[in-house]
């Protein structure tokens, strides 16, 4: 398996609302490989349930999952995950467990993360970190 980054959630979303940036830089990345966190699948299959057109926000995602490659959670991710969760929680820096799920999944596959929301991300240690604002 060839995957040099992980796409979250943000940008999957943009992708698929067609923010010309996104699309572009999805584009030229693909060639090095792009996973998505199955975490990250949940959450947009939670954004088609509450779309006014489920129909066409599910073939914009089954056209972007062309795109990556579903990674799944193993034990060694949730080992990553337990042992952020602990340290983040003793410094008062407590994020959403889903992103700290997915950042996990990074540092488990060795993955640099392609998102926008780097007030959370930025907390975890050791997560490379690729923003819109990085390609301009």
């Amino acid at each position: 398996m060839n995957i040099s980054y992980l796409v979250e959630t943000d940008w999957a979303v943009y992708w698929l609302r067609g923010r010309a940036q996104i699309v572009e830089r999805i584009r030229n990345l693909q060639p090095e490989g792009l996973g998505l966190s199955i975490i990250s699948l949940a959450e947009l299959y939670a954004g088609i349930y509450r779309s006014t057109n489920k129909d066409a926000t599910r073939l914009g995602l089954r056209r972007f999952l062309k795109l990556v490659t579903i990674l799944d959670v193993n034990e060694q991710i949730c080992e990553i995950f337990g042992e952020e969760n602990a340290r983040l929680r003793s410094q008062g820096q407590i994020i959403e467990d889903f992103d700290l799920v997915i950042a996990a999944t990074c540092l488990g596959y060795g993955l640099g993360l392609l998102t926008n929301n780097r007030k959370h991300f930025d907390r975890i240690r050791g997560l490379k970190i690729l923003s819109e604002d990085d390609f301009r």
